[in-house]
């Protein structure tokens, strides 16, 4: 099964690069972008947009790696929290066995 899904995902990105080939092939009209006081040197349509896409993925991994490792921090905080009030929880019954 994870042969099959690794033969998936392969397909998949051959796909994709065959279809950003296509797109750049059709769409080579040289444009230069403007941000206030910079101007980029002229490159194809399908050069911005592919470095849009690639650079808004690599946006979206780092967000996610970001909240991964918050979320992974949070956990162990919590997970210490657990593990006092547990000990504390045995101590205070430790303590009642012996009352009675």
């Amino acid at each position: 099964m994870a042969g099959l899904q690794k033969i998936l995902i392969i397909l998949l990105v051959l796909v994709l690069v065959l279809l950003a080939l296509v797109f750049s092939l059709n769409n080579q009209m040289a444009v230069s972008l403007n941000f206030l006081l910079f101007e980029t040197q002229p490159h194809g349509v399908a050069v911005w947009i592919i470095m849009a896409f690639v650079i808004g993925a690599l946006v979206g991994v780092l967000i996610t790696m970001l909240a991964t490792v918050r979320t992974s921090v949070s956990r162990r905080a919590l997970q210490k929290r657990l593990d006092r009030a547990e000990q504390a929880l045995e101590k205070s019954r430790a303590q009642n066995d012996r009352t009675l």
